[in-house]
């Protein structure tokens, strides 16, 4: 199942099943169930159910091109993400390969939605792509292994980590330059787990038509699994938390000569089986 958070006519956010092209808008359609993604997703399998019996139940169906699709989770509980979780990516950056998974926080307020603009900060023109699968948790939890990670997830997505390159060498910590304003984007939708099999997805990023980066989710050094186990041995894991899996190789700071995005750019991340996302770079404006 694909759940989508959206707006109509300026109107939302509201949540809704994604069918055939189109979206059924369940405030109308299941007006019991939350109005929130993590509030929908804490409800479990019987929550799923409801909403998926309520889309197919001969609720109206409004056309995705009459609707503005929204980030799924808007202001993640947190947003957890992966560093050197590619080998290729790991290779053009010159640094060794991880032996335990290399987390950082981006800041929930970065998120943005799947076709809003991407800001390049006043503060830096070093603006990179990171196309990456996510996952998000769908149940309160806490040291879940590896086996039973799966039961806790509630779906996937694709998130873009955008990173600022000079800042986010400016510490030892990345969160700086992973936390900007906009540079969060996440969509078009939720797909459920049994929709798909995480680890076997082609995921690209094109950046203005050009193909930048092309691998295969089996290619996680840390799986989606790995880092449910790692995560939840740490802190408690609850519905709404985001987390990105990590890039391949291809990101702009490891071409040479380094090549970033400017404004006009527009970047377009696809994962087979969950779809795609795609931003266009505008300049952040001075606040007076």
């Amino acid at each position: 199942m694909r759940l989508a958070r959206f707006s109509v006519d300026g109107v939302g956010p509201r949540l809704g099943v994604v069918l055939d092209g189109a979206v059924v808008d369940l405030r109308d359609a299941a007006p019991g169930l939350p109005g929130e993604m993590p509030d929908l997703l804490a409800l479990g399998d019987e929550g799923l159910r409801q909403a998926l019996n309520a889309a197919n139940g001969g609720a109206t169906r409004i056309p995705l091109q009459d609707v503005k699709l929204m980030a799924p989770i808007a202001r993640p509980p947190k947003f957890l993400a992966v560093g050197l979780n590619y080998a290729d990516h790991v290779a053009e950056t010159g640094l060794e390969t991880p032996a335990f998974p290399l987390v950082f926080a981006k800041m929930p307020s970065c998120v943005t939605g799947p076709g809003d603009p991407v800001e390049r900060p006043i503060a830096s023109d070093r603006l990179d792509w990171e196309g990456e699968l996510a996952f998000v948790i769908r149940k309160r939890c806490r040291h879940v292994k590896r086996a039973a990670a799966a039961s806790v997830i509630g779906g996937y997505t694709i998130v873009n980590d955008v990173s600022v390159r000079d800042w986010q060498v400016k510490t030892s910590q990345w969160v700086l330059g992973k936390s900007f304003d906009t540079h969060g984007p996440m969509g078009p939708w939720l797909v459920t787990g049994e929709e798909i099999d995480p680890h076997a997805l082609p995921i690209r990023t094109l950046v203005n038509g050009e193909v930048r980066q092309s691998s295969n989710t089996s290619n996680l050094i840390f799986d989606c699994f790995d880092l449910v186990e790692t995560l939840s041995t740490v802190f408690t894991l609850e519905p709404g938390d985001v987390v990105a899996t990590g890039t391949p190789g291809g990101v702009g700071n490891a071409m040479q000569p380094p090549q970033f995005l400017k404004p006009g750019d527009t970047v377009r991340i696809e994962i087979e089986g969950i779809g795609a996302i795609e931003n266009t770079v505008v300049q952040e404006g001075r606040i007076e």
